[in-house]
């Protein structure tokens, strides 16, 4: 099915009503054309939200205003700000010094697991015996899909359609249709990037990601990716029909992607902007990615010692398919989770290239990952001294190579979270190896031996492309994404 421009954007329309957002036209929207957010929606959410702390219309306003004056001549830095104070929250100096500083969100992220009561409704959820069990939170946030929202900056523009969430515009819509001449979805693609970028820079300071349709193909994309890197969405029923396009397309990323809950859980945990860059990296996760890091979360959550077994699960994933993300995104989850209170993660791969590879990227990452203890480690000492004395947080990189016969305890914690990569080879060696010599009969087991012996209580990931039987004894069920 093709459709005209205006046809595609009432099916968007259509599909965001369908998950609970208001469409409303721009035109209704009492506002200067300069400005790009809506601010009633940012006051009347931060009013309810913080109404207990007291805090003042003053105060809001002059939220409002630091977000305003970020410099838009300075993009990717701007939004890179942006980003960080959506997904970690940031502090509010009161007007009154005697209170203490209030720590504010612009989305409400409760209810997004279970330990923050996943709901849509504010009752309580009470147990077959009567018991109350938690609090079950109700989504505060405004969500709204505009069209027709003229911007007057270098240019005046006015963009195919903009999702907001408490009056901040973080997706950006672009249509093409592929019934006109000379027209298709790269277009669409060159519209953001080029000339809006160029004319209404202020609009993406808040951008999370842009969506790009010709209603034959719809994908998503960071604001300043190349082209190449925008990708089509399956939502989770979706994921074994992997030739869906058209209506069906654009049904599966809205549903799977632009839901309330998931929605949120992109913005809040699957954008990865490294600390520092020389080029403007920003990196919105592909939905195998997405997938892979919540099955594995899940996973350990269910199989972490002493209740469970330590097996937290097999990620099989093909080279190319951007397996360093996902362990990027799952240790975010894993840092930055309630259930566990910011646990030790000890990254192992079997290659030294593969080490300096993963400590490059994830050194780079300590503002993402929420930990400033993100070291490289030299040797199975130097992982014991750093270890001693620590009882929770920290991120550790290591080759397996490193777990030699020294057998002695590194520590016995339970929340010490082991993702090894590679882990077809040599971190599923755990069987003893017998050799017949000329000086008599010598025993030895592998490396993998060695490592589950010095943290006996962790848990075990393995990322593979080559899974073997050894590797789901070592590690657990496995999941593959369908890229």
């Amino acid at each position: 099915m093709k459709f005209t421009e205006a046809k595609l954007e009432q099916v968007f329309i259509d599909l965001l009503q369908e998950e609970g957002f208001q469409y409303i036209s721009g035109d209704q929207i009492d506002r200067s054309e300069e400005d790009v957010l809506i601010k009633e929606d940012i006051r009347a959410f931060l009013k309810k939200q913080y109404s207990k702390d007291g805090i003042t219309d003053s105060e809001i306003d002059g939220i409002i205003r630091e977000l305003e004056k970020l410099p838009a001549s300075d993009l990717y830095e701007t939004n890179k700000t942006v980003m960080r104070k959506v997904s970690d929250g940031f502090l509010l100096k009161r007007e009154d010094h005697k209170l203490k500083d209030l720590y504010i969100r612009l989305i409400d992220f409760e209810g997004l697991t279970k330990e923050d009561a996943v709901s849509q409704t504010s009752e309580l959820s009470v147990a077959a015996d009567g018991k109350e069990k938690y609090q079950i939170h109700a989504d505060q946030n405004i969500y709204k899909f505009v069209n027709q929202f003229e911007i007057q900056g270098y240019e005046k523009r006015i963009p195919d359609g903009i999702l907001f969430i408490n009056g901040l515009p973080f997706v950006v819509f672009e249509l093409k249709s592929a019934i006109r001449e000379n027209t298709n979805i790269h277009d669409a693609y060159i519209q953001l990037t080029t000339r809006y970028k160029r004319d209404i820079p202020e609009l993406f300071k808040y951008n999370a990601f842009c969506i790009i349709s010709d209603g034959v193909n719809t994908k998503a994309g960071s604001f300043f990716a190349p082209y190449d890197y925008f990708y089509a969405w399956r939502s989770a029923p979706d994921r074994q029909m992997l030739n869906k396009d058209g209506f069906d397309g654009m049904k599966s990323l809205i549903s799977g992607m632009l839901n309330k809950n998931d929605l949120r859980n992109i913005i809040r945990h699957f954008i990865y902007v490294p600390d520092v860059s020389k080029k403007e990296e920003k990196i919105l996760c592909r939905y195998p990615q997405y997938y892979g890091a919540l099955k594995l979360f899940s996973n350990i959550k269910q199989h972490q010692r002493p209740d469970g077994d330590g097996k937290g699960g097999t990620y099989f994933g093909a080279t190319g398919c951007g397996k360093s993300y996902t362990m990027l995104f799952l240790t975010r989850l894993l840092m930055k989770s309630k259930f566990f209170t910011s646990p030790t993660i000890v990254l192992i791969t079997d290659r030294t290239d593969l080490d300096d590879q993963l400590s490059g990227q994830f050194t780079n990452a300590k503002a993402f990952i929420g930990d400033n203890v993100v070291e490289s480690v030299e040797s199975r000492a130097d992982l014991r001294q750093k270890l001693q004395g620590r009882n929770s947080g920290g991120v550790f990189l290591t080759t397996i190579h490193k777990f030699t016969e020294d057998t002695e305890l590194l520590t016995d914690r339970n929340n010490v979270i082991c993702i090894s990569d590679e882990a077809h080879r040599s971190q599923t060696n755990l069987d003893q190896k017998v050799r017949i010599t000329e000086n008599g009969v010598s025993k030895r087991y592998g490396f993998a031996k060695y490592l589950h012996d010095s943290l006996p209580n962790a848990t075990y990931v393995g990322f593979t492309g080559t899974p073997v039987d050894a590797t789901l004894d070592v590690f657990g069920e496995w999941w593959m994404p369908i890229p």
